[in-house]
């Protein structure tokens, strides 16, 4: 089963792929909280794999702190004088059992739509699922008798309903990572999409230039014609905040944006139009 899992996360396609994934999640949550149909925006794999770190950083810690600790725990398990360490695996034993399998049950009641998932935190099923079959399994190899040889030629034999156990056990793990992790990304892309929403007024101004009137009708920008005959660009439009450049497209919010009423507002990148950037509130002449 380790070596399995090894030569998976070994692959750099595999890899790229999880990533790409966390990444889609985030950027599903991010968008959906600004009301804005994300395959509009073309995203390039980078953005997604940028994306993919802020969802995944806290899940691969714990996960990573909790493996250390665990391992450190069996090792010392394993130093315990041969009478002490069949008291403790009497009492460990049926104890991992026992709770993976009611974390393996909330799992499943957050299947049905019962669970815990129903609290407002959807990714603690798929955390159950994985940490209950881990310790089902843990709990059964530590009641199992030591190995034995077969026959008298002393060779060992492959255990076909073994290794179809670890198999069933990897699946059941994998799920529940990729079902915490994914929500968990959505969540986190969403936090950040309100966070930016609580910063707008902070951002930089983005001052939109146009060739041709845009007929803009979004509540906080204000066209502005410009008087000059000659001038490469006839409108400005003030009260834009710049969200994203991707995909050959500006994605721009008022200033004042609000998720209830807000709207939001894709800018194809080209010769037609120019942005400035100027201090937020910065005040404008009333004609340009």
């Amino acid at each position: 089963m380790l070596t399995a899992a090894g030569a998976l996360l070994g692959s750099t396609t595999v890899l790229t792929g999880l990533l790409f994934y966390f990444g889609r999640m985030h950027i599903t949550g991010f968008f959906r909280y600004l009301r804005v149909n994300h395959t509009a925006l073309d995203l390039t794999l980078y953005d997604h794999l940028v994306r993919s770190a802020d969802g995944l950083f806290v899940p691969l810690t714990l996960v990573a702190v909790v493996g250390v600790l665990a391992v450190g725990g069996h090792r010392v398990l394993g130093r315990l004088t041969p009478g002490a360490r069949d008291r403790a695996l009497h009492t460990l034993a049926p104890a991992a059992t026992s709770l993976g399998v009611v974390l393996v049950g909330l799992a499943l009641l957050d299947l049905l739509g019962g669970g815990p998932g129903t609290t407002g935190r959807p990714w603690v099923g798929g955390l159950a699922l994985s940490a209950g079959v881990v310790l089902v399994v843990y709990g059964i190899h530590l009641g199992r008798p030591g190995p034995a040889a077969d026959g008298p030629s002393g060779r060992w034999t492959v255990d076909l309903a073994a290794l179809a156990h670890g198999a069933f056990a990897f699946v059941l793990v994998s799920v529940g990572l990729f079902w915490a992790a994914g929500n968990y990304a959505v969540e986190v892309g969403t936090g950040r999409a309100q966070q930016l929403v609580a910063e707008l007024p902070a951002v930089a101004d983005a001052v939109l230039y146009s060739q041709q009137s845009l007929r803009l009708a979004v509540v906080g920008v204000t066209e502005v014609p410009c008087q000059d005959p000659n001038a490469a660009y006839r409108y400005r439009y003030d009260g834009f905040k710049l969200v994203l450049q991707s995909g050959d497209q500006y994605l721009l919010l008022p200033a004042g944006w609000n998720r209830q009423t807000g709207t939001a507002v894709l800018v194809p990148r080209s010769d037609a139009v120019r942005l400035e950037f100027a201090p937020p509130g910065q005040q404008r002449q009333p004609v340009c």
